[in-house]
């Protein structure tokens, strides 16, 4: 498919074609952390459910350094290609490159260098830090991979090859599916051996986009005359990648929260909790990625069509959008609701863990539908490169509302008042990015498409 089909053919069409592959792709994706939170719960313990809990921050932690480089350069790309600037284009896929060999170098190996105090600090105890280090280990050493698989595969679905993305995403899984029961059950290599499987799961679709890059027929691929390091695209992908890395730093300070919260009023089931935690994120991550998926789908339409100032097609775009985002969210608040304990033991066998995550479902999915209103819109704010709305959006869901209920609620109601106040800062931040959304397009977008009018 043409790149210039973005600004011709139907929005229905293009979302079709760009988000299925990308919903797909995300939903493998997830399917990395479910299969090892099941394998894990299963083979190694409840325990070791609640140590893989305690890495969510720092996980978040590391991919906040690799989506600075990857959204920022897969919006810069598609607006390029849709100013026509192919040359530009290539500069980023150069650039992209070259920023995740840096950040996975630094980032991997500092927080190699002070795993355990970082463990610690996220909420570790002595019966959980094991576990999570040895997770943590593994996954660090193959942070290179890691970043560069997704950094270039972010690429590839903005340049115009959301099938080949959504491919690569679904080789990485496949190969953790097979490879995790092997590594956990058979050879005996507990959480280490879950955390071997992911990494083995990346390498092999890091060389299948590495291939697609270096190929001649890949309409954008590697070209040793391009820029490998332009000031101008560096600046430009960390302003725009700016949100979702301030986004995933500011997930990995709620989590610290919500653990130790967790700690603190469970009392001596406290490690049990944040096991119930992790198997809530699991849950809720999952749809959250499906509609990240809907998104990633999304902004190579919004950017080029912004590219293009075909401002009709980038709101209509966002609007079918956003009513895909809350059907996606309203069915996980159905299934959440109604199906608690089946979801809980697909982790666990544990009836302590499943009658604590059976609670927490029961009030965290309280306003889930709305959830995904909320992040179609602020992904929005990213794709047109108005990064400092989508920054605003992110933080005032992370910090401005979560913290400040986590502090408070729980001392009312405990270990309920941690899950409430994820609902309840979850429904604010829905309202605040309608707020925004009707603001902007009320005295940005207007002008914007008056000044093309009369250009016409």
């Amino acid at each position: 498919m043409s790149t210039e089909d973005l600004g011709q053919k139907s929005i229905g069409r293009l979302l079709a074609q760009y988000s299925v592959p990308a919903i797909i792709a995300s939903v493998a994706t997830s399917l990395y952390n479910i299969v090892d939170s099941i394998f894990i719960g299963r083979g190694v313990g409840p325990m070791a459910i609640a140590g893989l809990a305690i890495t969510f921050p720092l996980m978040n932690l590391v991919a906040a350094f690799c989506m600075m480089i990857a959204a920022g350069g897969a919006t810069i790309s598609s607006i390029f290609l849709g100013q026509k600037n192919y040359n530009r284009a290539t500069d980023v896929v150069n650039n992209v490159l070259v920023l995740c060999l840096v950040h996975s170098a630094i980032i991997g190996g500092l927080t190699l260098l002070f795993l355990d105090p970082i463990l610690y600090f996220f909420g570790a105890t002595d019966e959980t830090v094991v576990y999570a280090r040895e997770f943590m280990e593994v996954i660090l050493l193959g942070t290179p991979i890691a970043f560069v698989f997704i950094g270039l595969n972010n690429l590839m679905r903005a340049t115009g090859y959301p099938k080949k993305a959504m491919i690569s995403a679904l080789i990485s899984v496949v190969v953790n599916v097979i490879l995790a029961p092997l590594f956990i059950f058979k050879l005996k290599w507990g959480i280490q051996g879950a955390a071997l499987a992911t990494v083995s799961g990346q390498f092999v679709a890091f060389i299948w986009v590495l291939a697609h890059f270096m190929s001649k027929k890949s309409s954008i691929h590697f070209r040793w005359k391009n820029r490998w390091l332009s000031r101008s695209i560096v600046k430009r992908i960390y302003a725009i990648g700016l949100s979702p890395f301030l986004m995933n730093v500011c997930a990995c300070v709620v989590v610290i929260f919500i653990n130790r919260a967790l700690l603190d009023y469970g009392g001596d089931q406290g490690n049990l909790c944040v096991g119930a935690y992790g198997i809530i994120n699991r849950t809720t991550m999952f749809f959250v990625m499906v509609v990240f998926g809907v998104t990633q789908g999304m902004q190579p339409i919004l950017g080029y069509n912004m590219g293009a100032g075909h401002f009709q097609r980038v709101k209509s775009t966002l609007h079918t959008g956003i009513w895909i985002g809350v059907a996606i969210t309203a069915l996980g608040w159905m299934i959440s609701e109604g199906l608690p304990d089946t979801i809980s033991r697909m982790f666990t066998t544990d009836e302590t863990l499943i009658s604590l995550s059976r609670e927490g479902f029961r009030i965290y999915f309280l306003v889930y539908p709305v959830v995904g209103c909320q992040i179609v819109i602020q992904n929005f704010f990213q794709s047109v490169g108005k990064p400092k709305l989508s920054i605003f959006l992110s933080l005032t869901r992370q910090l401005l509302f979560l913290i400040p209920f986590l502090i408070l609620l729980p001392r009312i109601w405990g270990v309920d008042g941690v899950w409430a106040s994820m609902a309840a800062s979850d429904f604010l931040a829905f309202a605040v990015s309608l707020i925004t959304l009707w603001w902007w397009m009320r005295h940005v977008m207007s002008k914007w498409e008056k000044i093309e009018s009369k250009k016409q």
